[in-house]
């Protein structure tokens, strides 16, 4: 068999390993890598039952769920699969591509919405206002989007501020803000559970550190109680940090740093 080995089998055998580690690291983002590690311990168990050990009656039962198995994980993990495909989309090799042909103005679009982000939230915690605002990053989030109500506004720390007033029908869901823009209000996120938080940090605190857990996002919390602001991302938690702390993480010149 290694004697008929040749250049495109070698090819081969480097796009397959280049295609699943594309795919972990994609599914790590999008927080799908358990299903991941589930479907390839499941095949990895087959071939060995069915292939190498040769088990008649075990092999033909995993064959049969192998046979049905890909319509199971579309009805059960649906979301979880679509979260993945627009994980895909919006990876950013494809954004590499898309700007091949858009040239962008001296300005980076990532900075414009800082200011206003950070007026608001300084405003907010000095008013003890309650917030949630979710900034993205590589990982699309039009499926949280759609979970509250959309629309297209320009950052205006203002208009964040009549948003989350405490009489405003939008202000107890996460504001979500892609493209310099704001996409959505009023939407629901993904709860946390983890046991180690502090009793005091309530539910905002642990959907903003649960959206963080399954998106490469940054959260930013306005405590409504203790009127301090958090940030979260990657799965750490930063609480009661200043104006200026909070831009210079927007900014990109300062790292989160985890709750202790």
């Amino acid at each position: 068999m290694w004697m008929n080995f040749g250049l495109k089998d070698l090819i081969d055998v480097l796009l397959v390993a280049f295609f699943l580690y594309q795919t972990y690291k994609l599914m790590r983002n999008s927080g799908t890598l358990a299903i991941f590690s589930g479907v390839i311990s499941f095949i990895v168990v087959w071939i060995l039952v069915s292939q190498i050990l040769e088990m008649q009656l075990m092999g033909a039962i995993l064959d049969k769920i192998i046979s049905v198995g890909i319509f199971v994980l579309v009805v059960i993990f649906q979301d979880d699969i679509r979260r993945f495909l627009l994980a895909v989309g919006s990876h950013r090799g494809w954004k590499f591509i898309t700007k091949i042909f858009k040239k962008e103005n001296g300005e980076d679009a990532k900075g414009k919405y800082i200011t206003p982000v950070v007026l608001a939230c300084m405003n907010m915690a000095r008013k003890k206002t309650g917030a949630l605002i979710v900034i993205q990053q590589e990982v699309d989030l039009t499926v949280y989007e759609h979970t509250g109500e959309m629309f297209i506004a320009e950052v205006n720390a203002r208009l964040i501020e009549n948003i989350f007033f405490k009489n405003s029908p939008l202000h107890d869901g996460a504001m979500i803000i892609a493209d310099n823009k704001i996409r959505a209000a009023g939407c629901i996120l993904p709860v946390a559970q983890n046991a180690s938080l502090p009793k005091d940090l309530g539910l905002r605190h642990r959907s903003g550190l649960g959206m963080s857990m399954e998106t490469d996002a940054l959260i930013i919390m306005v405590s409504e109680e203790r009127g301090k602001i958090s940030v979260a991302q990657k799965g750490k938690l930063e609480i009661n940090i200043t104006a200026e702390e909070l831009q210079q993480i927007l900014s990109g010149e300062r790292l989160i740093k985890n709750y202790s």
